[in-house]
């Protein structure tokens, strides 16, 4: 087991004196019980209840009172109360609406205990109308590894170190920018890069994804709202995985026969058990930002291995010495829009891009970033020199924004990019591997100039 970045949250969350339980949301097979396992060995007792087991599940199913609920927990498992710190870890809470209603007397009733909750079909609740205790209750996001934690699983602590400073040096460039690759090509499930890291064998890495795959397939019934959906959802699990990073259409999407109502329907359903997400453009190019619905969203699924071994495409990703040249560009796109949502632990966290559709001027802009140390940062993902930015420089025109960020294959370098219009602003060029440290490596080259 390799350290997640999630513990030191979890850390945090269990120092505050108002603490609330904590429900820990994310796609099946992320690590949340893994997580909640190691972080249990830092109490005097960790109680883990399973709600799928029928002995745990027996606790919850008459609306005890909680501290006649935590005395039997204890009876039956031939533990005395120890005097001090206690986490009790309710995992597959989803099985229980009871104990999910519970959940709000644990904070009112036994402040003193640390409660943990998780569950690995969670996100189906919010279409059973089984709702969390409004205000009684915290949340965490856990999202596949990041290359931070993939750095730390491979040993590699002294780059590790080197990259939570943002201070890579030239000479260690080629030995970071190559080990990103090899992120990108086998993803961020815990399983696979634990896997990995044990025996080194990308091949051998095959059944752990038809494993993973084949779950979130068998899963298909527990996602579906209602027998209709059953259907489109298994085709999107399918045949979806080769249109990541594209801007996508409703109407028979994924090969299929569905129409747009269904296969949108289908679609916010796995958007819902964060297999996926739908990122939807803006036209602004000043804050806030505003998702425009009525423009095609671009699809983003939650980790890129599984991409590139279900699309088929970790061959061309293996021969490519620059993973920007690997499926036109978009394998580069989905791995920084990865590393982007997984730098946050917050669960409404979104991803935006942007647009520009007019009759004579078409431009498309990958990312845009809300710091709030820095206000809008537009990003873009491209190789090349400076002149191929043309979206970027014709975002950049229309907004009061004074730095831009370009990811890239090369070592960091920053330009004053002049502008048509006599406007003029800072493009830091940055390796892929700052992706999941934007604010940080921006921050600090903004100091150096």
């Amino acid at each position: 087991m390799f350290q997640r970045n999630a513990i030191n949250v979890l850390r945090e969350w269990a120092r505050k004196e108002n603490r609330k339980p904590l429900v820990i949301r994310g796609a099946r097979q992320v690590g949340k019980t893994s997580l909640v396992q190691e972080f249990g060995k830092e109490f005097d007792l960790f109680l883990h209840l399973n709600l799928d087991k029928k002995a745990d599940a027996f606790f919850f199913e008459k609306e005890l009172q909680v501290k006649e609920i935590f005395d039997s927990i204890l009876v039956s498992k031939r533990l005395t109360k120890p005097q001090g710190k206690v986490l009790l870890f309710i995992d597959e809470i989803q099985t229980s609406p009871v104990a999910i209603k519970l959940l709000r007397y644990f904070f009112e009733e036994m402040p003193e205990l640390y409660v943990i909750a998780a569950g690995s079909l969670l996100e189906t609740l919010l279409n059973k109308k089984i709702s969390f205790p409004v205000g009684r209750v915290e949340y965490l996001a856990l999202r596949p590894c990041t290359f931070s934690e993939f750095l730390g699983a491979m040993g590699e602590l002294p780059l590790l170190e080197k990259l939570n400073e943002a201070a890579v040096n030239e000479l260690m460039h080629n030995r970071m920018i190559e080990l990103f690759k090899l992120f990108t090509l086998i993803g961020g499930m815990p399983e696979v890069i634990e896997n990995y890291a044990q025996h080194k064998d990308i091949v051998a890495l095959g059944e752990v994804y038809e494993t993973l795959l084949t779950g979130y397939r068998d899963d298909v019934e527990k996602y579906a709202p209602k027998d209709a959906l059953i259907n489109p959802i298994r085709q999107i699990i399918k045949s979806g995985w080769e249109f990541a990073g594209q801007r996508i259409t409703f109407e028979r999407f994924a090969h299929s026969k569905y129409k747009s109502r269904e296969m949108a329907e289908s679609l916010r359903v796995l958007e819902k058990a964060l297999l996926l997400e739908l990122v939807y453009p803006t036209v602004e190019t000043k804050l806030p930002i505003t998702k425009d619905l009525k423009k095609k969203p671009k699809l983003i699924w939650f980790d890129t291995g599984l991409v590139n071994y279900a699309s088929g495409i970790q061959h061309d990703i293996f021969n490519h010495e620059n993973i920007s040249d690997s499926w036109r560009g978009k394998v580069a796109e989905h791995i920084v829009a990865q590393e982007i949502l997984g730098a946050s632990f917050r669960f409404l966290e979104e991803r935006h891009f942007w647009v520009r559709e007019a009759k004579n001027s078409q431009a498309e802009l990958d990312f845009l970033i809300n710091s709030a140390e820095f206000g809008l940062i537009p990003v873009e993902v491209k190789s090349g020199d400076n002149s191929k930015l043309k979206s970027l420089h014709l975002f950049m025109e229309n907004s009061s924004a004074k730095i831009a960020v370009r990811f890239w294959n090369n070592f960091e370098r920053t330009d004053t990019i002049e502008l048509p219009n006599g406007k003029s602003y800072q493009l830091l060029s940055l390796p892929f591997y700052y992706a999941g440290f934007i604010e940080k490596a921006v921050k600090k080259r903004l100091q150096n100039i």
